[in-house]
């Protein structure tokens, strides 16, 4: 199976890249689509192909979904972004790539998205079946882009498009953990976050991507242990600010999820059950 991976020199993408070229079986090929030529290099050297183009560009996609039985599409514009980027790398070319792909006659589409995308808390862990309800103290464009993409990539017919709800990813020098510590001032000292290793986010991919049969299924990624803000000072080797007890938890299951159906259905256990377990190994 050929799979073109988009977003590859993201924190998600120039790491799963690597994993997808050590277990690649026996006719299994990667390609990359990168802007910048000398970026590809790396993962050329890997064994990748690299085609060079935009996401953003019909044309480009035109020619990296061509002859390829399936579509990773790793690539998002997150955090310090203007909106209009974020709908238009996020839903946009999300949904321009989608119709390249059918276009194509690609077979699987796996679209990597946030558990964001629920909104408001439930008072429970959340599920893939809830809807999504705009709003929260994280609402904003990243998640409403990411949701419409979803919808939009789920009503292509004749697509089998999967979809990976991710949480907090961090690990192997990704510095999304320490970056954290810039807003945990404003976090209530027993507010949760869900989280998944880098390696755990490779191994639920991978699933996605090889299973068959689960065209237009909805997984939840994360790890066993969500961690509180204390923890994540402690962890971090940083004194909890007293001013962080006077903070309130407005939303205590805020984007905590249920991970059992990929449990379930794709056999997923987290490598890192927790990030104290990452932590003990040394793979932070």
């Amino acid at each position: 199976m050929q799979t073109l991976v988009t977003g590859t020199t993201g924190q998600v993408g120039r790491r799963l890249v690597p994993r997808l070229l050590t277990q690649a079986g026996a006719g299994d090929r990667i390609r990359v689509l990168v802007r910048d030529a000398a970026r590809g290099e790396r993962f050329a050297e890997l064994g990748a192909e690299v085609v060079v183009g935009d996401l953003r560009d019909e044309e480009a996609l035109g020619k990296a979904v061509a002859g390829v039985d399936a579509v990773l599409n790793v690539a998002a514009a997150f955090r310090g972004v203007p909106d209009e980027e974020a709908w238009a790398v996020n839903r946009d070319a999300a949904l321009a790539l989608g119709r390249a792909a059918r276009t194509a006659g690609v077979e699987r589409f796996v679209q990597i998205s946030t558990n964001n995308v629920y909104g408001t808390g439930r008072g429970r862990p959340l599920v893939e079946e809830d809807e999504s309800r705009p709003g929260g103290h994280m609402w904003g464009a990243y998640p409403a882009s990411k949701i419409e993409a979803e919808r939009g990539l789920l009503a292509m017919e004749g697509l089998d498009v999967r979809i990976a709800r991710l949480p907090f990813v961090y690990g192997e020098g990704d510095p999304h953990l320490e970056n954290a510590m810039a807003w945990a001032p404003r976090w209530a000292p027993q507010q949760r976050l869900h989280m998944a290793h880098h390696a755990d986010v490779g191994q639920a991919l991978t699933r996605l991507l090889y299973t068959p049969g689960i065209a237009g299924r909805i997984y939840n990624v994360g790890d066993d242990a969500p961690v509180t803000t204390v923890e994540l000072y402690r962890l971090s080797g940083m004194e909890v600010p007293a001013a962080l007890y006077d903070n309130t938890d407005p939303d205590p299951w805020h984007n905590i999820v249920d991970t059992r159906r990929i449990r379930r259905e794709l056999g997923f256990r987290p490598i890192y059950p927790s990030v104290w377990t990452a932590r003990d190994a040394g793979a932070l």
